[in-house]
């Protein structure tokens, strides 16, 4: 077999938020890997230059994954125009940064809803095929906040905790079908957005390079490499894993 049990040759993966970030990150691992990849998200102009840089043979969709109603018709208008998904990261996901007390009803709603309702809602949805089919590999992006406890982030560290849940419900389920269900834990990962924030916060940027063993943040080709593991028949026998990507952050102290 050799290398080849790493190809994604002929697999075609959705990808939610993949137009940047983390998201984008892994379109281009796996596209790079042979496969190909439908991103979707909210805003069409970001989708677009994503897909023009990825390449022919990739597309996108524009798509709230909070309208739960509209991702059977997602779904459907992929498998029936573009093909067979063999692959659903479900990536797409919001934050929300307040300390505990001062966290509204509405504000920890709004996380699950994003984070955990649409993610389940979209899986189902996919899963339905994949197990018709006996084959499939679904991946949860997590975080280190599902992990261990960190401050000001209760509704996001809750909803990612309820992620290890929902992968490991599906696992007892969908292993007979041949569905794996695996997710990542990304560390701390460098994009602008992530470094003009912990650069106005130097008592937080100190915590988290403390906490971090390796010396330096991850990129997102880090984690798009776990994911084409993860997709790749090399991981045929992997299910039920949240596979932490973080420099050795949730065991270093």
């Amino acid at each position: 077999m050799g290398l080849s049990v790493f190809s994604l040759q002929g697999k075609l993966a959705l990808i939610t938020g993949g137009g940047t970030g983390i998201g984008f990150g892994i379109a281009k691992a796996i596209v790079e890997a042979g496969g190909k990849v439908v991103i979707t998200g909210r805003r069409e102009q970001i989708l677009k230059q994503a897909i023009d840089e990825l390449g022919k043979g990739n597309f996108y969709r524009v798509n709230d994954i909070t309208n739960k109603a509209a991702l059977p018709e997602l779904v459907l208008d992929i498998e029936s125009t573009i093909g067979p998904i063999d692959i659903l990261v479900n990536n797409a996901g919001i934050h929300h940064k307040a300390m505990a007390q001062d966290t509204t009803d509405e504000d920890f709603e709004r996380i699950l809803q994003t984070n955990v309702m649409s993610v389940f809602a979209l899986t189902r949805e996919c899963a339905k095929y994949m197990l018709a089919r006996k084959q499939g590999a679904i991946i949860m992006i997590g975080s280190m906040a599902g992990l261990f406890g960190i401050d000001k982030v209760i509704a996001y560290g809750t909803s990612k905790t309820a992620l290890t849940g929902m992968v490991n419900a599906l696992v007892t389920e969908y292993s007979k079908d041949n569905v794996r269900v695996n997710a990542i834990a990304p560390g701390w990962i460098e994009s602008n957005m992530f470094l003009n924030a912990i650069n106005k916060d130097e008592k937080r940027k100190e915590q988290i390079v403390n906490r971090i063993a390796m010396d330096d943040f991850g990129q997102t080709s880090d984690i798009g490499n776990a994911a084409v593991f993860l997709s790749s028949e090399a991981a045929r026998y992997i299910t039920g894993v949240v596979l932490p990507v973080d420099g050795g952050a949730t065991v270093n102290f």
